[in-house]
């Protein structure tokens, strides 16, 4: 999986992958124009997202409406760092999820590959490759 970052103007950087270019700014408060969310709001969105698709499979296999069915994080910051130390995923169940399903749903949204890379991080390495100027 590649991606290609690039800085179109401005605080913007855009990543173009898999034929969608996906971008970010930063608030205008940081110098941006708030054109689009920050790259820590799509961190927090692929949390939610990844734990959404598995709450939305474990329901349609079951034949469960998700009429109303959704998901709310909250973020928790710790006060001597600002950093995040605890984001809360609150599932809301559509009227009629049976009951004995609901520790199941759980355990199905804390498959989210997302999720589990936050256990387990992977290694990022930063390296530098000087462009040549290309000849006229």
């Amino acid at each position: 999986m590649d991606m290609e970052i690039y800085f179109p103007g401005g605080k913007r950087v855009y990543a173009d992958y898999g034929g969608f270019t996906i971008e970010t700014d930063q608030p205008v408060a940081g110098g941006g124009d708030a054109s689009a969310p920050t790259p820590f709001d799509l961190f927090m969105a692929s949390i939610g997202t990844c734990a959404g698709i598995f709450a939305l499979g474990f329901m349609q296999q079951r034949g469960i409406s998700t009429q109303g069915a959704g998901l709310q994080l909250t973020r928790h910051v710790a006060p001597d760092t600002g950093l995040t130390d605890k984001i809360d995923i609150e599932l809301h169940l559509p009227p009629g999820f049976p009951d004995k399903y609901r520790a199941a749903v759980v355990n199905a949204m804390n498959l989210c590959t997302v999720k589990k890379h936050l256990h387990q991080p992977p290694e990022v390495e930063v390296t530098t490759v000087l462009d040549q100027p290309t000849k006229a």
